[in-house]
C-alpha cells in the first residue's frame, strides 16, 4: 500500500505545460525517438513531469543520474568481489540496467562531461548498451526514455550533442496570471492531501497508461504515405537542418502521435502536431519560423495534439520567446541567436596589432 511519501504528482494533472507533456508522451510511445531535451528556467515542472511519466510505464522505473556519475557506474563494469573471490569474470550492472523499461533522467544534462551524454545519446537511441572494458565484452538491452533538462543561464550543450536529441521543448516562464493561479492551485491541493488529489485524478491516469500501453502495440503497424514523406522533407529542407537526421526523427514523432491517436497511418495532422518538437533545435540561422494561422510566429513547441490526454481539455499556453533569424552576411558583426537552444552565433573579430615584448634579458650572477 502506497503512504503519502511514495505519492507523485500525476502526470494528467500537470497545468500549463501541453508541449511537454505531448513530447513526454511520444518518448513513452516510442523510446527509441533518441530522448527529450527540456530547456527551461527553476520551477517549471521538467523534473515533476518526468517523474509522472515513469508512473505510467509499466515498470514504472524512474533512475536519477546524479552529475558524477562514471562511465563505470553508467554502464556497468567488472564485478571485482566475484573476480577476487573466485576468479571469475561477471557482469555488474549500472544505471542503464537499471532504467530499462523505464525512465533515465538527467538533470542539468549540459553540466555532464560530453563523453558521457555522447554514451547516453547511443544507448537512448539504439536500445543496446555495449560494453568493452576491463576483460569485459558484454552487451544487454537498455531500452531507456532519456529525459535531459537544462538551464539555459548554467551553459549550453554543443549543437553536436543537441541535435542528437531527439525532440527539444523549451519551456517558457509562467505566461499569465491565470496559469500561474491554475499551477498554484493544483500544487498546494496536491501537497495538502497527496492520497486524495492523486485519488481524483486516478481515472485519468489509468486511461493515459491504457492508452499509452495500446500505442506501444500498434506503433510497429503505423505506415507512412506518400504525402507524409514529401511533407517532412519539405519542412527540414526549409528549415535548413543539417542531414537527414531530422526527417528520421519527425517521422517517428508523426508514428507515435497516430499510434496515441489509435490511427494505423500517420497524417499530415500528425506531422505538423509534432514538426516543431523535431525542428526547433535544428533550424538553421537563416531559415524563417514558420508562420501561425495569425500570422505570427509559432512557438518552437506550439502545435499540440488534442488526443494526447483523455478527457482533458488542454491547457492554453501563451507563445515561449522564440530566437529570431540571424542577420545576414553584410551584418555578421551583430550575431544573433542561432537557434541551438538560445546559443549566441560566433563573432568574428578581426587580428589586432599587439605591443611588441622587449626581450628578456637575463640577470648576471
Amino acid at each position: 500500500m502506497s503512504t503519502p511519501t511514495d505519492l507523485h504528482f500525476p502526470f494528467s494533472a500537470i497545468e500549463g505545460q501541453a508541449a511537454l507533456q505531448q513530447a513526454l508522451l511520444l518518448l513513452a510511445v516510442d523510446p527509441q525517438l533518441g530522448g527529450v531535451l527540456v530547456e527551461g528556467p527553476r520551477g517549471t515542472a521538467k523534473s515533476t513531469s518526468a517523474r509522472a511519466l515513469a508512473e505510467l510505464l509499466p515498470s514504472g522505473h524512474f533512475v536519477n543520474l546524479p552529475l558524477g556519475t562514471t562511465e563505470e557506474q553508467l554502464q556497468g563494469a567488472l564485478d571485482l568481489e566475484a573476480a577476487l573471490q573466485s576468479s571469475a569474470v561477471q557482469f555488474r550492472p549500472g544505471l542503464l540496467a537499471q532504467a530499462h523499461q523505464g525512465i533515465l533522467y538527467v538533470d542539468e544534462v549540459n553540466l555532464l562531461p560530453d563523453g558521457l551524454v555522447d554514451l547516453l545519446l547511443d544507448v537512448s537511441a539504439s536500445g543496446t548498451n555495449r560494453i568493452e572494458r576491463d576483460g569485459v565484452s558484454h552487451q544487454h538491452a537498455a531500452r531507456i526514455a532519456l529525459i535531459g533538462t537544462m538551464n539555459p543561464e548554467e551553459g549550453q550543450l554543443r549543437p553536436q550533442l543537441l541535435d542528437r536529441f531527439g525532440l527539444f521543448v523549451r519551456l517558457p516562464n509562467v505566461p499569465d496570471v491565470d496559469t500561474r493561479k491554475r499551477i498554484v492551485r493544483t500544487r498546494m491541493a496536491f501537497d495538502a492531501d497527496p492520497a486524495r488529489f492523486c485519488a481524483q485524478h486516478a481515472q485519468a491516469q489509468t486511461q493515459l497508461r491504457a492508452q499509452i500501453a495500446a500505442a506501444r502495440t500498434q506503433l510497429p503497424h503505423v505506415v507512412w504515405p506518400d504525402a507524409v514523406f514529401d511533407a517532412v522533407a519539405q519542412r527540414c529542407q526549409q528549415s535548413g537542418a543539417e542531414g537527414v537526421r531530422a526527417d528520421l526523427v519527425m517521422l517517428r514523432a508523426a508514428r507515435a502521435q497516430a499510434a496515441l491517436a489509435g490511427h494505423d497511418q500517420v497524417s499530415l495532422a500528425d506531422v505538423q502536431a509534432v514538426a516543431e518538437l523535431a525542428l526547433a533545435h535544428r533550424r538553421s540561422a537563416d531559415a524563417a519560423q514558420p508562420p501561425s494561422p495569425t500570422g505570427q510566429a509559432n512557438d518552437p513547441n506550439g502545435q499540440q495534439d488534442q488526443h494526447q490526454l483523455p478527457q482533458r481539455q488542454q491547457p492554453n499556453q501563451a507563445p515561449a520567446s522564440n530566437t529570431e533569424a540571424a542577420s545576414s552576411s553584410n551584418n555578421a558583426n551583430h550575431s544573433q541567436p542561432d537557434g541551438w537552444g538560445g546559443m549566441a552565433a560566433p563573432r568574428y573579430t578581426g587580428i589586432e596589432p599587439v605591443k611588441a615584448l622587449r626581450p628578456f634579458t637575463a640577470k648576471k650572477a
